[in-house]
């Protein structure tokens, strides 16, 4: 894999820690461990031990359950506001090929960054939706993002130079729901029309 190619998978692997944490840790863990598309340098190769993959595989079970309660995932997210950026600054750094060439300490900051882009868009998102379905959408919702984790990690194992137009397209619905939540942020704020309230004109 070239430069160019790792740091996009090292971006591909932060954003999708972003969404869920375990998902791309897993992914990797599992692909360094059976195959050889990645190589881990130490201390990274500790995502490849059994152990870690197991506890890995514990903790997805639990968010994937967790982020699809009402409430529930809204303090899951309180939580994951710590984890998921941890796990971009890590999945960035065990790039082996980028580590080589961007210092360990900016990789690290740089997939944390990434990651917690990710989740506060996520985590602002969420509290529309429960509104706007009553809570009803936040299952539906919770599976699109871990769908979207997934599709995102093994594109940055397998392609990662087609994330360039995934991440065209997160940018795209960053900006969506940041734009919206301003709007309703306005709409909330700005005076009533008293015209249309049935109040005298002055």
């Amino acid at each position: 894999m070239g430069g160019f190619s790792s740091v996009l998978a090292a971006f591909g692997l932060s954003a999708a820690s972003g969404l869920n944490a375990y998902i791309p840790l897993l992914m990797v863990g599992l692909t360094a461990r059976f195959t050889d598309w990645i190589k881990l340098s130490p201390p990274f190769d500790l995502l490849a031990n059994e152990w870690v993959l197991g506890a890995l595989a514990i903790l997805l079970g639990i968010e994937f359950f967790a982020d699809k309660i009402p409430v529930v995932d809204h303090v899951n997210d309180v939580i994951q506001t710590f984890v998921r950026p941890a796990a971009g600054a890590v999945l960035f750094a065990s790039e082996a090929h980028v580590i080589t060439s961007i210092h360990p300490g900016l990789a690290m900051i740089l997939g944390l960054l990434v990651a917690f882009g990710v989740h506060a868009t996520k985590a602002t998102a969420r509290p529309l939706v429960t509104v706007a379905t009553g809570g009803i959408g936040n299952p539906v919702v919770s599976t699109v993002e871990d769908v979207a984790s997934v599709g995102l990690s093994l594109t940055a194992i397998l392609a990662p130079l087609l994330l360039l137009f995934a991440f065209a397209a997160l940018l795209l619905a960053s900006y969506m729901i940041w734009s919206r939540k301003h709007k309703t942020a306005l709409a909330s704020s700005s005076p009533p029309d008293k015209s249309r309230l049935g109040w005298p004109r002055t």
